[in-house]
């Protein structure tokens, strides 16, 4: 994020020349100073992007009371929890994107414990714990006086970017000593007390394998090792996947059970280590002492062959030196934050209090590090808790709960996604299309065939990430007994906007990405299937429409026709397929595509005070959630925004929603910015930016709101709608739009992605673009500068 340099560079040259006067510029020297030189020039240079970021680092220069004060940090798949307690010593939960147990749960890999000596102390000392974004670790330190002399501990807690590896390693002047202590709580097996609306046996009331008990069955410590302490997590039974699959008639799909002997872990090494029990590893006092955790999931596996894996594991890492590890994990994060990024001022001068944009900024930059700490795992990123849940006020203390449990539910778990693109952060996103467009999708497809006996695939709303309905959703009569083979559930039974928004996000990918092998071998598939399903489903009227019904619009309108999401999102799919650059592929659907696209209802309008505006469904009734599914005609599929025809129609269904906020999965600060209201957007994304979890010390640890902390709903939507407050495109053309909704009291630096390849780096100030870079530069002509205020 760059920001006018310093002219350190010129300071630091003439003290250089200096020396080669003294030295009477030997030759060699010379070059050494000239190679200095050059390096001096590269940090000015690199710290004059970092300065503006590490402005949104997190500082705290007092200890915490206990987990709800801990800081983020993570490598994509692994997370810590990390907090420096009254003691003085450092704690952190370690969780996973895998760690999935056999009750279906994910759960966190263990806590840790850190002890120091010298302790951290806080009376007469010097604290400081920062969340140091640019280099993604955690920085503490401790300067005190003690004797007459001066001690100066600094420690950092990291995950390695590259390795399945977390760090605790000594920096500072006074040599340290770490004692790492294991600390379980899954230590004998246990009945689990709570369960969530998504667990496998939500349902104690019904006859399940297991007499009705879900048991939670405790880890495993590692003994008889002289060089490491460590634990794992056998899943040494698997409670509810095939009963699961049973019950909906998916047995016939799976091969494998994912739960079944699936292992996690990690084993605890240190610099001149030695073992004080299978629980306590001590370090050599040292400048350079350092902690290392290895932490592995593998499946199938048994806890001997997970043992010598991770063996194997920590020998293959640490045979690259420890320097070059953590400069590849520097190099990592520098290159994530120069993708992109967005940093807002505030310009006004008669309001010099105002700090409205800086937590909008730090929230942004906050909600990314913690999606980039979360988004490279072998799974999504779980919208209620991330990887990042801790024990809870009001709940049985479990590190593992999350309300609403482990499943997944589209409108939830897309919402971290969706402005993935724009911030550049495409790698994030695959997790994403793996769960849902290769593995998922091709249950769809069996279980339309074997339910409706047509080709096709529907995505439920609510699903496992294997693909199976939430087990009391479905319900417990098997699918052969059944004449109506969906589930029992009326909240999600025929919502099925997913495969549509599937399908529009990876035509997002595409066009930001072209990459012709996605589009034949993932998109068009999918999207084939995904119109061949309502095809099959829905009948035609007299005029070739179809009459959408039975149907729904999200959770909110049960009993509907024709609704607005589902119409929406094929609308836009298909007119986005119709509209790719002519190939082979193309030219073999075009007459399917278009056949879809006449037959798709028109886009569903009421007539009220207001004039003509947009409504749920053609026909909706029994109103039952708080959601604006009339909205969604604006986003997520677009088609009423800046610079489109009928946008009074989506204002005017603004005006008159009859359910409004500003926190977790509401969508209302995206809405008001895609139809440029800028004053709307601006106050409710600042008061979305401003409203993190009361007790949580971390500033960027939403919710719970509709469902748990840290809610990665409200800061997907933060961000999504911050992005597009700024910038907007269109997928029916190249258009590009600059300060739709942009707040002339904010002065903003920005570097952002839009389709083809494009980067836009600029700079606003005072509601005037004072710098605008364009690459490639042919991409320019397509921007519009939008005046809305």
């Amino acid at each position: 994020m760059p920001i006018a340099q310093q002219d350190t560079k010129g300071t630091c040259w003439a003290i250089l020349q200096t020396y080669c006067d003294m030295m009477k510029k030997s030759f060699i020297f010379y070059l050494l100073v000239m190679v200095i030189f050059v390096c001096c020039g590269n940090t000015e240079e690199q710290k004059s992007k970092n300065n503006s970021l590490d402005k949104y680092n997190v500082v705290w220069t007092s200890p915490s009371l206990d987990h709800t004060g801990s800081m983020p940090v993570g490598n994509g798949d692994i997370g810590l929890n990390v907090w420096v307690d009254q003691k003085g010593d450092i704690c952190f939960y370690i969780g996973k994107t895998d760690s999935w147990s056999d009750n279906g749960r994910l759960l966190k890999i263990g806590k840790v414990r850190i002890k120091t000596e010298p302790r951290i102390i806080f009376d007469d000392s010097d604290f400081n714990q920062e969340l140091d974004l640019q280099s993604g670790k955690i920085v503490i330190t401790s300067r005190r006086g003690l004797q007459g002399k001066e001690q100066n501990i600094g420690l950092s807690v990291w995950v390695d970017a590259n390795n399945p590896v977390v760090y605790v390693d000594a920096h500072g002047d006074t040599p340290v000593q770490f004692n790492a202590i294991i600390e379980l709580w899954r230590t004998e097996p246990y009945d689990l007390p709570e369960v969530s609306a998504s667990d496998l046996l939500e349902n104690r009331s019904k006859p399940n394998r297991l007499n009705d008990r879900v048991i939670v069955e405790p880890d495993q410590v590692i003994e008889d090792k002289d060089d490491y302490i460590g634990w794992l997590h056998h899943n040494k039974k698997s409670v509810g996947f095939d009963l699961t699959n049973e019950l909906q008639g998916l047995s016939g799909f799976f091969n494998t059970d994912p739960f079944l002997n699936r292992t996690f872990g990690a084993i605890i090494k240190g610099t001149e280590s030695e073992k004080i029990s299978d629980y306590e590893l001590r370090t050599s006092q040292s400048k350079d002492s350092r902690i290392e955790i290895y932490v592995l999931t593998k499946h199938p596996s048994s806890p001997e062959e997970w043992q010598n894996q991770i063996e194997v594991l920590s020998r293959e890492i640490s045979a690259e030196s420890f320097r070059e590890r953590d400069r590849k994990h520097k190099e990592w994060w520098t290159q994530f934050w120069d993708r992109s990024w967005m940093d807002a001022t505030n310009n006004d001068l008669s309001n010099p209090d105002d700090s409205s944009a800086f937590f909008v900024s730090r929230g942004y930059v906050l909600q990314r590090f913690i999606t980039a700490s979360a988004g490279r795992g072998n799974y999504p990123i779980k919208f209620n808790g991330s990887i990042f849940t801790v024990p809870a006020e009001g709940t049985s203390g479990d590190p593992d709960y999350r309300r609403w449990g482990p499943g997944y539910w589209w409108q939830n778990t897309r919402l971290p996604y969706i402005s993935l693109n724009t911030s550049g952060d495409f790698d994030l996103t695959q997790p994403f299309f793996k769960m849902y467009a290769d593995d998922i999708y091709n249950l769809c497809k069996y279980r339309t065939k074997k339910y409706f006996n047509f080709d096709g695939a529907y995505f439920p709303e609510c699903m496992y990430f294997w693909g199976a309905c939430f087990t009391n959703d479905y319900g417990w009569t098997k699918m052969e007994e059944r004449v109506d083979k969906l589930q029992d559930s009326r909240w999600h039974k025929w919502e099925w906007v997913a495969g549509p928004e599937l399908v529009n996000m990876m035509l997002d990918y595409y066009d930001f990405l072209p990459n012709q092998v996605f589009l034949n071998e993932k998109i068009i598939p999918v999207a084939n299937d995904v119109m061949k399903f309502f095809d099959n489903f829905y009948p035609a009227n007299n005029e070739g429409k179809w009459v959408m019904h039975p149907s729904q619009a999200l959770e909110t309108w049960w009993d509907c026709t024709d609704p607005m999401p589902e119409i929406a999102g094929l609308h836009s799919i298909t007119q986005r397929l119709i509209q790719l650059p002519e190939s082979e592929e193309k030219s073999a659907n075009i007459v399917f595509w278009k056949t879809i696209k006449s037959k798709i209802p028109d886009i569903p309008t009421n007539e009220t005070e207001l004039g003509t505006t947009l409504a749920p469904a053609r026909i909706f009734n029994d109103k039952r959630n708080l959601e604006n599914p009339e909205l969604y005609a604006v986003f997520p599929f677009r088609h009423f925004a800046i610079d489109k025809p009928n946008i009074d129609w989506a204002k005017n269904a603004l005006e008159l929603r009859t359910d409004r906020g500003s926190s977790g999965w509401r969508q209302d600060d995206i809405f008001m910015a895609y139809l440029g209201m800028t004053d709307q957007a601006k106050e409710n994304i600042v008061a979305r930016a401003t409203s993190f979890d009361e007790n949580s010390r971390f500033p960027a640890f939403w919710g719970p709101n509709y469902d748990w902390v840290p809610d990665q709903d409200h800061g997907g939507v933060l961000m999504k709608a911050f992005q597009s407050m700024l910038l907007q495109t269109d997928q029916y053309s190249d258009k590009i739009y600059l300060l739709p909704a942009w707040p002339k009291e904010w002065n903003i630096d920005f570097k952002l992605h839009a389709p083809k390849n494009t980067v836009i780096t600029g700079k606003v100030v005072k509601g005037e673009l004072q710098l605008l870079e364009v690459n490639p530069v042919s991409r320019k002509n397509d921007i519009v500068i939008c005046k809305p205020y």
